[in-house]
């Protein structure tokens, strides 16, 4: 007689011939199994699958050792569980269904574990960042800008800069002072001494038109010209700014031209509100923003010349930053040594230089240099001016 172990899913079935002859002469299975002949157990014991049984994985199965067991060894190895197992009789087999706890890790290396991994930061990965503000009960009134700007005196820091002095320079075309906006007249050119012009004022004047190199030429005849017309739109003089239609009188300023609702379009040509097209036009130009290098065209040695001519004038020369004050002069008897084969050397001259400080590092000072006669030869005179120290003055016979 042979005993055979089927496992399937963590239940143990045992199946005896001698307890199935056994089933057929007494029905009572339990009372039956101690005296079923266990003696000629074979040495070695036959192990099957079945899937058909459970639904449970199998996570491990021990194996039985080659050497021959007790008689009474099956029956020790699991007393809590014959005593608690479920029997049912049939008239072919016996049996009996042993459940086992799953075993957290499996014996054999080929066998992977399946269970999903746990999550590590569940619930402390992801969170909301709440902020509460909370508002004092009462009347709470905030601080104006000028208790603002006191506070800050008083601390010693200022966050604005000194207010920017008013630009008083005017448009000898639309008389509007300082630069205009870039979408509009645009920035101030200087035409002559003392006498600036807009942009967009002198470039979209009839006469004027712009060379590659972007010099603007004819603008001081646009200007004499403008003199005599006068604006449809503001009834001033200075108006340059013509409708293309043919047989049209109707002229504007630049700005007024834009205000009266004028069209222009990008061959530099513009039409009055009165011949203006219908709806838009594929040549429209609606942006007047000019970026590029754009200079008024003019000849600066007769500029020069009229600076020096002026005996009294109001207006500031400056070329960088070096300002000229005066040009001075010099006598018949002072020219043998008041000039060199590279520049001349005038009683009287005066210019300013704003540059680097010498006892301040990333500080500027103003440097006063003037030209003076002594013993017949020139002096050459540096005065520095820097605030919150005494004026300090170096002289020498040379420039250098």
């Amino acid at each position: 007689m042979k005993d055979i172990v089927f496992c399937s899913n963590n239940c143990f079935v045992l199946y005896s011939a001698a307890v199935q002859a056994k089933n057929s002469e007494n029905k009572e299975s339990v009372p039956s199994m101690p005296q079923s002949p266990m003696k000629e157990r074979p040495p070695k014991a036959f192990h099957q699958y079945s899937n058909n049984i459970s639904t449970l994985d199998v996570h491990c199965l021990p194996q039985l050792q080659e050497k021959v067991s007790p008689p009474s060894s099956p029956p020790i190895m699991f007393p809590p569980a014959f005593e608690a197992a479920k029997v049912e009789a049939k008239p072919d087999e016996l049996k009996v269904t042993v459940k086992l706890k799953p075993r957290l890790k499996a014996i054999h290396s080929s066998l992977e574990d399946c269970r999903p991994p746990s999550k590590k930061w569940k619930g402390m990965k992801w969170k909301k960042w709440s902020i509460q503000i909370v508002i004092p009960k009462g009347s709470f009134k905030p601080p104006c800008e000028e208790e603002i700007d006191e506070f800050l005196k008083k601390l010693g820091t200022t966050l604005k800069p000194d207010p920017v002095p008013k630009d008083y320079r005017k448009c000898c075309f639309c008389h509007e002072e300082g630069d205009g906006l870039t979408d509009g007249p645009a920035r101030l050119l200087n035409l002559d001494l003392d006498l600036w012009v807009h942009l967009n004022c002198a470039l979209w004047s009839t006469e004027v038109y712009e060379t590659q190199a972007g010099a603007l030429i004819n603008v001081e005849l646009a200007l004499r010209r403008g003199l005599q017309m006068k604006c449809m739109f503001c009834h001033k003089m200075g108006a340059t700014s013509g409708c293309h239609r043919l047989r049209c009188t109707n002229i504007y300023h630049f700005t007024c031209a834009i205000k009266a609702q004028c069209m222009f379009f990008k061959d530099k040509t513009m039409l009055c509100p009165m011949h203006k097209p219908k709806g838009t036009h594929e040549q429209e130009l609606s942006y007047f923003a000019v970026f590029r290098r754009v200079y008024v065209q003019r000849d600066e040695v007769r500029q020069i010349a009229s600076i020096v001519q002026r005996g009294e004038r109001d207006h500031t020369f400056r070329v960088g930053s070096l300002i000229f004050h005066a040009v001075g002069q010099l006598l018949p008897q002072q020219m043998q040594a008041f000039h060199s084969s590279k520049a001349l050397f005038p009683v009287g001259y005066e210019a300013s230089r704003l540059y680097w400080s010498m006892r301040h590092a990333n500080r500027r000072c103003r440097y006063l240099c003037s030209i003076e006669e002594k013993d017949g030869l020139p002096l050459f005179v540096i005065k520095v001016v820097e605030q919150g120290h005494e004026d300090l003055v170096l002289t020498d016979t040379t420039p250098k």
